[in-house]
């Protein structure tokens, strides 16, 4: 897709007099270890990033050349965690909006409207607007999607060290034969989400 086509929903919203667009992705609601990991871009319009779009069509090595790319060029930006346990407490869905709401948080100028991919939203106190499929079709959407992807994995490659039996780094958490092989011969560590850990229990 190319850069041009990532605008279009961004200038849709240009002619509305919508200045300052705001996007936001996560990354991490589906494993069953670490935190999930939200980001929030706002990059200059119509900033041509060669190759920007959704995170996971990108292999890690194009992720990690646009990551300081985005950082150096947006903006701002932020870039906020909800840990496993509090996802445990309050829920992922939940426990996602308070990864957002702590992106939203360090972002040092106020959005005219903040895209958010997917299809549910929260009041964050400023406009919000959903986008299914966001990550393919937004600048700023695409841009947050690589931000939190990287940062998220970069903070499991870190537990890797600490808990290297499990394969964090290989699966970053995700719930691979591999890691349930890791589950039944170590069990859980502290990284674990225990509530996405019932097939685990449920096969004991």
């Amino acid at each position: 897709m190319s850069a041009m086509t990532m605008w279009e929903i961004e200038d849709a919203l240009f002619e509305e007099r919508l200045q300052v667009i705001c996007g936001v992705d996560e990354a991490g609601r589906g494993p069953l270890a670490g935190p999930v990991c939200a980001a929030a871009v706002i990059l200059p319009a119509h900033l041509e990033l060669p190759g920007l779009t959704d995170s996971k069509k990108l292999s890690d090595k194009r992720r990690r050349e646009l990551f300081p790319q985005i950082q150096q060029k947006a903006v701002s930006y932020g870039i906020g965690f909800a840990s496993e346990k509090e996802i445990d407490e309050i829920n992922i869905l939940q426990a996602t909006f308070l990864a957002m709401e702590r992106a939203l948080s360090q972002l040092s100028v106020k959005p005219d409207l903040t895209l958010i991919d997917g299809n549910r939203e929260k009041d964050f106190g400023i406009p919000v607007k959903t986008v299914v499929k966001g990550d393919s079709l937004s600048a700023n959407i695409a841009a947050a999607s690589i931000l939190a992807k990287v940062s998220r994995d970069d903070l499991m490659l870190e537990a890797a060290k600490q808990y290297p039996q499990y394969g964090f780094d290989v699966h970053k958490g995700y719930g691979t034969k591999a890691h349930y092989e890791a589950l039944e011969k170590y069990g859980p560590c502290p990284l674990h989400r225990q509530t996405f850990l019932k097939k685990f229990y449920e096969g004991k």
